[in-house]
């Protein structure tokens, strides 16, 4: 996942601006080529119909040949001859049948043939110039024409001096340019230097000397020579179409760099709107994942041990809620900032939820991890002007990797399993609201694998009833009778054997299970109830525990009215026991609820009475029945004799208010005769009894049946002693 992700951002960030790169140079490329066929189309055009308009004129001295021959006009083939341009006749087979002057022309021939033009015409190479053997394309310079030499002042001598390097490059240091002609320099350039000439651009349209071929009658043909060349004006079309081509590419090469330097800053600015976190102006955890990933599998750092911490702000929005939103966001800018600070670039730093900071550091051991988060923590607390800050830090430890006794590099990190433990770490500490640190370890782990195994299992052992129903008497601390029993759950799993309540309990609240866990406790202690009465015993009222998440339920009550009445029992057999963590919701509809489950006949139990920040409001509001001292007031070190008065004023209370008390957790004689002392109703505890199945609990009923008739029947003989003794 984590390299998948990391090439679409790649993608994202890169991609646009390397494809931008590649468009641009692609363009700039075939539009360059482009303007070179062009300039070269409109050369060879240019060349093309200078070579076109010799060819007509030889069309019409082939004509005139032809013509002077059918009619054996001897006046005609004179005025060919007083033609000043050489040119032969030749049969089918290549023999020349008429020649006129000196002939020249070569073997060698180039097709100059275009579509534009609707014809092809080929021409031959001169023996004596052959320019076209070199290519068209290989003529520079000036052009010396006639047979002046090069004396001083004259226009041969200026050519000479302009190009005499060339000159010498081509023809060698020794010779002397002086005496020679400038046909004679050319002709010696051609020979020492192929390719090399100089042009004159005034004289050009004579400068090659070709031979053009015409068909005429019989297979003949006539080869006549002709000089084709340029002009002035379009050897200056050509020059401007050359700086036309310049400029041009010259302006797509700076729309070029300046597009790709936009595409770069564009990229840069995606990059930053992916990567920035808004509230700290920092990095979030996008970039944290990509970065810290690409840090952790660097070869140079297989050998280093990197914790990766979940750095939590304690009650962060509860400082919103009291401050503002704007407040909070200037509160987590000055954590980021000063995390910065502290740790400086050896640590990366990424903003993840609104109070949440991820953290990947290096360290050596944990004990000097532990002191620089303590030293990042204490730091961070300062940073709270009007208000006082906590944090709580979870750490995930990402070890060297090693492999057959040797330090391996690391292929791949897993980071959101990782930050996902140091979450789990620092979540130990929520309820606390208290800085700490946590580190992630095989506990944790395995704490977490049975939540998830809890969690997966649950809704099976619901319907296998796998849950089974413990009974804890309560018994009267004057007369030892059973009073009644508190009814609790256990796992009697087929896989994992018996689990404990402690085990599972806090994971069905967390997950929400635990009202499907209420109404199977409910229908079971009112279904054996039921049997128990059935059976001839003594029944007593027997507390099920109702948990707080249930009170959102409008109908809450007719759900348990409903559900006892289904199994049989009677309502006053079942008490509905509350925490007191309960009576801090929904104070209105906890009253209510209350209400209509003693108008149904149903009494109604405060649990845990003293174990939080007692309300005595909620006594005075609410019309409870029993009140339940929390088993902490029975144990412990603490002053005894403070918490026998406070016990003592509870049990007073209670009875004030027509409430019957239950005192948990008591385990010795002593604490049983100073609640019996104090009035306690009934005691709850290890002294007396353990929880136990409901078969021990049925045989507990029974005992307390027997010792019940055999007291009454014990007093009913002193009675009727005395009675006697009286008569």
């Amino acid at each position: 996942m984590a390299r998948e992700r990391e090439k679409k951002i790649s993608r994202i960030t890169k991609g646009h601006a390397w494809l931008s790169i590649v468009f641009y140079f692609i363009a700039y490329h075939v539009v360059t080529l482009l303007l070179i066929a062009v300039l070269a189309i409109v050369f060879y055009n240019i060349l093309f119909a200078k070579v076109n308009g010799q060819y007509s004129s030889i069309e019409y001295l082939a004509n005139m040949y032809q013509e002077a021959e059918r009619l054996g006009d001897a006046n005609t083939l004179k005025i060919l001859d007083a033609d000043d341009r050489p040119f032969f006749v030749r049969d089918i087979n290549g023999k020349i049948i008429y020649q006129k002057g000196k002939i020249t022309c070569s073997n060698e021939g180039v097709d100059l043939g275009m579509p534009l033009f609707g014809r092809k015409i080929f021409v031959y190479t001169d023996t004596e110039n052959d320019y076209f053997d070199k290519g068209l394309w290989g003529f520079v310079g000036i052009r010396l024409d006639g047979g002046d030499t090069a004396d001083e002042g004259s226009a041969l001598a200026e050519a000479v001096k302009e190009h005499e390097e060339h000159i010498k490059e081509a023809l060698g240091e020794d010779e002397d340019l002086n005496v020679k002609s400038g046909e004679e320099i050319l002709r010696d350039i051609s020979v020492s230097k192929p390719g090399f000439g100089l042009l004159n651009m005034e004289d050009m349209a004579d400068s090659i000397p070709v031979w053009l071929p015409v068909r005429i009658s019989r297979g003949q043909t006539l080869v006549a020579k002709v000089t084709i060349g340029m002009d002035v004006d379009d050897m200056e079309l050509i020059v401007a179409l050359v700086e036309a081509f310049i400029l041009i590419n010259l302006l797509i090469f700076v729309i070029l760099v300046f597009s790709v330097i936009k595409s770069i800053r564009r990229q840069k600015e995606i990059t930053n709107l992916l990567f920035m976190d808004d509230d700290t102006d920092g990095n979030n955890w996008l970039w944290f994942l990509v970065y810290a990933e690409k840090l952790l599998c660097k070869r140079r750092n297989a050998g280093r041990r990197y914790a990766l911490v979940n750095l939590y702000f304690v009650k962060y929005r509860n400082y919103c809620m009291i401050h503002s939103l704007e407040a909070g966001k200037r509160a987590l800018w000055k954590v980021y900032h000063t995390l910065g600070g502290y740790l400086g670039k050896s640590a990366l730093i990424a903003h993840v939820t609104s109070s949440s900071f991820a953290l990947l550091m290096e360290f050596t051991d944990e004990a000097q991890l532990k002191s620089q988060l303590d030293g990042v923590i204490k730091e961070l607390e300062k940073t709270g002007n009007d208000h006082k800050f906590r944090f709580q830090a979870g750490v995930a430890i990402i070890d060297v990797s090693v492999r057959r006794g040797r330090i391996r590099k690391r292929k791949s990190v897993n980071l959101e399993k990782e930050y996902n433990d140091a979450c789990t770490a620092r979540e130990t500490m929520e309820l606390s609201g208290e800085s700490g640190i946590v580190i992630y370890d095989d506990r944790l782990m395995e704490e977490q694998k049975w939540v998830d195994i809890v969690t997966e299992h649950q809704e099976k052992a619901l319907k296998n009833e796998e849950f089974v129903v413990y009974y804890q008497p309560k018994y009267s601390p004057d007369t030892n009778e059973l009073r009644g029993a508190e009814a609790l759950i256990r796992w009697q799993s087929p896989e994992f054997g018996f689990v404990s309540p402690g085990r599972i309990i806090p994971i069905f609240e967390k997950n929400g299970f635990i009202t499907e866990i209420d109404h199977y406790m409910i229908s079971h202690v009112a279904r054996d109830q039921k049997e128990w009465i059935k059976a001839g015993y003594t029944c007593v009222p027997i507390s099920v525990n109702v948990s707080r998440a249930h009170f959102i339920e409008n109908d809450l009550a007719e759900q348990i009215r409903d559900m006892v009445d289904e199994a049989g029992a009677p309502r006053d057999m079942i008490e509905i026991e509350l925490t007191e963590s309960a009576f801090f919701d929904d104070k209105n509809a906890l009253i209510n609820t209350i209400n209509r489950l003693k108008s149904y006949g149903f009494s109604v139990s405060m649990d845990d009475f003293g174990a939080g920040y007692s309300s005595l409001n909620s006594l005075k509001d609410m019309a409870l029945d029993v009140l339940k001292l929390d088993a902490e007031f029975f144990r412990g070190d603490a002053d005894s004799e403070r918490k026998e008065i406070v016990v003592a004023e509870a049990i007073r209370l209670a009875k004030s208010l027509n409430m019957r008390t239950v005192a948990e957790g008591v385990e010795e004689k002593e604490q049983v005769d100073f609640l019996a002392k104090q009035g306690c109703d009934m005691i709850q505890g290890f002294y007396f009894a353990k929880p136990m199945p409901g078969e021990e609990y049925e045989e507990r009923m029974r005992k307390n049946m027997e010792e019940m008739h055999a007291k009454a029947a014990a007093e009913k003989a002193q009675a009727e002693d005395e009675a006697s003794k009286v008569d």
